[in-house]
Order: structure tokens, then C-alpha cells, then sequence
């Protein structure tokens, strides 16, 4: 019969011949052999379907890969490799209302991947100290100088330049971002001084620097930066997939045809300081508007930006609410609350005939201090008594007037629009005070119960001031809590709970709140997300065009790949299953030629029926 020969187009190892000696027993199996034969085909197949789709070792990888992204959410802190020639740097300086300060920023090449964002950390020194300088006053002190200006800035950038590499300069951004002290500032003063600054800056140092780098930021602005930031650090930009992360369905801003994806959640932040209290967070869905002019408001107060490189994609695309509400901060709220108790005891004092709170032994009492201690408020000659009852429940119901809210539907603080929040699937941070007031005396910061922290207020409220004072002199509270803590911290608390639950809303049973000082164990600055934000097309000119267009579909390479797989697999089962025909064919040719043999004693006719003494398959 001669020799069959058996070639792919596969490594040579693959390539075998078989002598009619071993035929009979391996090219013509019996069926069962056939369908052994079969099913191991069937198992590689699978095999290897499962390996090139993700479900084998490279799911593995994809795994390694999600804990290495959770671990790098913790910051480095080891102090910045200056020697490293592939790290980038970068310059934000906030000039406030009491001084200014600059903030250093690192970054590593990006990887060339667009769907990612810049790994932005700030910089640390060989003490692994932050790379930071503050100077005082604030800039806006200089609005009757505005020729001073750049001197003013001069030791911030100076310091910056000691720490960044001299051959880095000409490629670190610069950005000088002016916020509250200067926005109460008339326009042609703040023009003057940014003018000073853009003409000088360029001439004494050689940074990446240009007119529209300097310029004073809104209460808006400066809400979506922080935004950014906090969200940043909390790894919620990166769009790994995570089963252990909370996802959301987002309605893209901007897209025509209501375009949606699913994506990690990200946290809402609110911020309540002496003078003012923000809140900002994501508005996944559409929004509908009570009114026009509702609707006109709302422009002023919802943001919808791209972080990434590619301005076709949307996976980087948010729309965010952020608001500003001044007068609202603890301290500026408890100055309302004693002027109009100082107005409402004049008044009633004047009708009545009476000198109530004119002397300590005739004292106002006030529900929002704690009990027996007294205090003085107001001028001097319209001085005020004050006795402490520390009745946290009766201080609520006074507080809530001076929140100002309205029965409006959407509406909060001052009668404020406030798209719908999701409750049921949502986070918050609370910042500043939200954390001062659970933690500083009451040592519960970190996640909020409304119902503990409540409990926790009305006994600290209902304190005899002396026996507070004790526990102050026996080191029971922060360190950093003092007497001014102490006396506040009844007002405060209540403050801060009728702000969550009665001017944004927040249901009493809601526990996805928590009160921070830090984030994975430093401060997050708004400049963090300030320069996230504008240097978002810098990963440009690390990825290649070639790669970017292909991008512009998100899908066109993944399924390219699995495509290009997908289709060897199909034609390697083709070509198992013409084998097994091909064995089924010789099986039958044998059985055939076996039956002629015993009949007439002779091969002639099985040889005249295959033809060559040699057959060659070539697939």
C-alpha cells in the first residue's frame, strides 16, 4: 500500500508519517478511537479558547493587575528620584484670600494607552516631605501694587526651581490660579496684577508659562478641581474592571444619541469651613428642570468636562454639581446666630420693658452652648449675656431658619438648585468641619451614623462646661481641639447635622458617608486636580497616532484580537474534522479491500482504488 504522509502548516514537529504497518491499528480506528479522537480535539479547542479570551492564565494577569491598581492607590511616599530623566514635573500656585502656596507635581511617561490618565503624585523631598512653600499675605493685598506682583510670587517659583532639575524647567507647566482673595477684587485690579505677572514670570524663569496659565479661578472651578482630586486619589477614574468597586450608569453629557455606560462610582464631595460649605458630586442621569429659569441657574452650577486625552472617547466625560454656599461655614453661621439673638433681645427687651441678658445675673439662655457655661457676645454697647443649656435638639430647631430653605422641589441651602441625588447608590467624603465636629471632641470621625453621632451630641451638649473642661486638662480629645472647640462644639454639631439632613437632604439612615481629614493618608489639595485637568492632553505626545485613531472606536481592537482567534480556532477544528473524514474514508477503503482480499485473494484492486503507492494530505 506504501506510505501515507501527513503535513500541516504547522511547526515541522508537527509534521509525522506512518507506515502501512501501524495503519490498520491507528489510521483506521474504530469508532470509539474516532471519537476519542474527537473529543481531545474538541478539549484543546477549548482549551485554547479559553486561554487567548482571558478566562485562563492571562485572567490571572488581568487579576495581578487589578490588586497592583488598588495597591497604587496607596500614595508613595518614598522621596521623588530627581536623577529619573523619563519623569515629568509640574507647578500649580493657589494664591488664597490669607497667602499663597506652591504645590510640586511628578508624573512618570504615559504609557501610551488613551484610555488612561496621567499617574500624577506630588513630589517629595529627600525627607519624603511634601514639596511645598507658603507665603503670606495673600495676593490680593498687593491690588494697589500691582507692579509687585511678581516679586511677590518670585520666592514660591524660586523655591520650586531649587527642587526640579534644571534641564526639566523648559518643560514644567506653570499654572498660577487666584481664588477667593481675588474675586471680591474689581475686575481692572485683578487685571493688572495677572498682567504683572504674565509680563515678568517669563523674563526670571524658565518654566512652561503662558497668558492663559495665570488667571483667577471661580467658587465653580475651584469646587470641580477639588472634585477631581479627591476622586483621583480614590482610583475612581480608572476604568478597570472590579468586582469589589460600586459601578454606575452614567447617561454621557453631551452625546446626541443619549449614549450610556457603566462605570465605577465615583464620590461626592462636601466641604464645610469657617466661612462656607460646598458640596459637589457626579449627576449620572439627564436632568429635567422645574421652570426656565430653574434651568438657567443650573447652567452656573453643573459642569460636564473630558479628563482624557481623546476628545472622541467618553469614558472621561463627567458632568458634576458643584455649589458654594458663603455665610453657611460654622464659624461665619455662628455669627449670624448671635447677631440675630443680639437684635431679637434688643427688641424684645425695648417692648417688654425688661434688661434680659444686660448682666450675668440675668443671662439669655442659649441652648447651642453647653450647659452652665457662660459667655458674652456682641459690641460693647450692645453686649449680651449668655447662659448655656445644652439642649441639642432645641439648638436644632433655632438652626433651622438660618438654612434658608425654601419648598421648592431640586432645592437646598438658600433655596439653591440641587439635582436629585441617588441615595441608594452613592458615596460622600465630609472634609473640614464635617470631620472637626465628629472627631476633634466626639471621636467618631470616619464612617457617619446619624443616629450615634446625634446620641453622642446631646450628651456632650448636656456636659456640665466644667466637667468638659477636665476632660479637655486630662488630654481626652484631639490634640489639636482647644477651649474655642470646646465652647462651640455643641453649636457646631448641630450645625453641621441640620446642613446634611435638612438644607442637601441627606436621609437619616444614610451610611455612605464618611468624614475624612485625609485621604489614603494625606491631604488632597483642589491644585491636584487643577493640573490633572490641564495637563490632560499631555499623553498626546506619548502615544501614537496610529493607535489613537484606532481608539476612536473602543472596541475595533478587541475585537479585532478576539476576532483573529476566534477564526484560527474555527480553522483548526476544519482541519481536525477533514482528518477524522479523511480516517473515516480509509476505514471504509480497508474494510472494502478486506472483504475482496478473503474472496479472491488478491490486493490489485484495493491498489488500483487509491491510486498512488504514496498519498500526501497537505492542509
Amino acid at each position: 500500500m506504501g506510505r501515507i504522509s501527513i503535513s500541516c502548516l504547522f511547526p515541522a514537529s508537527w509534521h509525522f508519517s506512518l507506515s502501512p504497518v501501524v495503519l490498520p491499528r491507528f489510521l483506521l480506528p474504530s469508532f470509539r478511537q474516532l471519537l476519542l479522537l474527537g473529543l481531545l480535539a474538541g478539549v484543546m479547542g477549548l482549551l485554547y479558547l479559553l486561554l487567548v479570551t482571558g478566562k485562563g492564565q492571562y485572567s490571572w494577569l488581568r487579576e495581578d493587575r487589578h490588586l497592583h491598581t488598588r495597591l497604587g492607590r496607596v500614595p508613595d511616599m518614598e522621596a521623588t528620584d530627581t536623577n529619573n530623566p523619563n519623569l515629568n514635573y509640574g507647578l500649580v500656585v493657589d494664591c488664597g484670600s490669607s497667602g499663597s502656596r506652591v504645590f510640586v507635581y511628578t508624573w512618570p511617561r504615559h504609557n501610551g494607552n488613551p484610555h488612561e490618565l496621567l499617574d500624577i503624585k506630588q513630589m517629595r523631598d529627600k525627607n519624603r516631605k511634601p514639596v511645598v512653600m507658603k507665603i503670606k499675605p495673600g495676593i490680593s493685598e498687593y491690588a494697589s501694587t500691582p507692579d509687585k506682583a511678581s516679586d511677590y510670587i518670585s520666592p514660591l517659583l524660586s523655591f520650586a526651581a531649587q527642587h526640579i532639575p534644571k534641564n526639566k524647567h523648559q518643560e514644567t507647566p506653570l499654572y498660577i490660579l487666584c481664588t477667593a482673595g481675588m474675586r471680591v477684587l474689581p475686575e481692572s485690579q485683578q487685571e493688572a496684577l495677572l498682567e504683572d505677572l504674565r509680563t515678568d514670570i517669563p523674563v526670571n524663569f524658565n518654566f512652561l508659562f503662558s497668558d492663559s496659565h495665570v488667571e483667577v479661578i471661580s467658587g465653580k472651578q475651584e469646587g470641580v478641581y477639588a472634585w477631581i482630586g479627591i476622586n483621583f486619589v480614590l482610583g475612581r477614574f480608572n476604568h478597570v474592571e472590579d468586582e469589589h468597586e460600586a459601578v454606575v450608569e452614567v447617561q454621557v453629557p453631551g452625546s446626541d444619541q443619549q449614549e450610556t455606560l457603566v462605570r465605577k462610582r465615583t464620590a461626592g464631595v462636601l466641604d464645610m469651613g469657617g466661612v462656607s460649605t460646598q458640596i459637589g458630586y457626579e449627576v449620572p442621569k439627564s436632568v429635567s428642570f422645574a421652570s426656565p429659569q430653574q434651568e438657567e441657574i443650573a447652567k452656573n452650577l453643573l459642569a460636564e468636562f473630558n479628563l482624557g486625552c481623546d476628545a472622541h472617547r467618553t469614558e472621561h466625560v463627567y458632568r458634576v454639581y458643584v455649589s458654594t454656599f458663603l455665610g453657611f461655614g460654622g464659624n461665619a453661621a455662628r455669627q449670624r446666630y448671635e447677631e440675630n439673638l443680639i437684635s431679637t433681645t434688643q427688641i424684645r427687651n425695648k417692648l417688654l420693658g425688661q434688661h434680659q441678658g444686660e448682666s450675668a445675673d440675668s443671662p439669655i439662655l442659649d441652648p447651642c452652648l453647653p450647659a452652665d457655661l457662660q459667655d458674652e457676645v456682641g459690641p460693647q454697647e450692645q453686649r449680651v449675656h449668655l447662659r448655656g443649656t445644652g439642649d441639642f435638639d432645641r439648638c436644632r430647631l433655632l438652626l433651622q431658619p438660618f438654612l434658608n430653605h425654601t419648598n421648592d422641589t431640586n432645592t437646598s441651602l438658600n433655596g439653591v438648585y440641587q439635582p436629585p441625588i441617588d441615595f441608594t447608590n452613592s458615596q460622600f467624603y465630609g472634609f473640614s468641619e464635617f470631620y472637626y465636629c465628629t472627631e476633634d471632641v466626639l471621636r467618631m470621625g470616619g464612617d457617619y451614623n446619624s443616629s450615634k453621632y446625634s446620641n453622642a451630641a446631646k450628651s456632650y451638649c448636656a456636659t456640665q462646661w466644667k466637667t468638659l473642661k477636665e476632660r479637655f486638662d486630662r488630654g481626652l480629645y484631639a490634640s489639636h481641639a482647644d477651649q474655642h472647640r470646646l465652647k462651640y462644639q455643641c453649636f457646631k454639631s448641630a450645625w453641621m447635622y441640620e446642613v446634611l439632613h435638612s438644607g442637601f437632604a441627606f436621609p437619616a439612615a444614610y451610611e455612605n458617608l464618611r468624614t475624612a481629614l485625609l485621604v489614603y493618608d494625606k491631604e488632597v489639595q483642589w491644585t491636584l486636580g487643577a493640573i490633572l485637568y490641564r495637563t490632560r492632553f499631555l499623553p498626546l505626545r506619548d502615544i501614537p497616532q496610529e493607535s489613537l485613531k484606532g481608539s476612536h472606536s473602543h472596541w475595533h481592537h478587541s475585537f479585532s484580537f478576539m476576532n483573529n482567534h476566534y477564526l484560527f480556532l474555527a480553522c483548526f477544528l476544519v482541519v481536525v474534522l477533514s482528518i477524522l473524514l479523511y480516517l473515516l474514508r480509509l476505514r471504509r477503503i480497508h474494510k472494502r479491500s478486506t472483504l475482496l482480499h478473503s474472496a479472491s485473494g488478491s490486493v490489485q484492486w484495493l491498489e488500483e482504488g487509491l491510486g498512488s503507492p504514496d498519498l500526501t494530505v497537505t492542509l
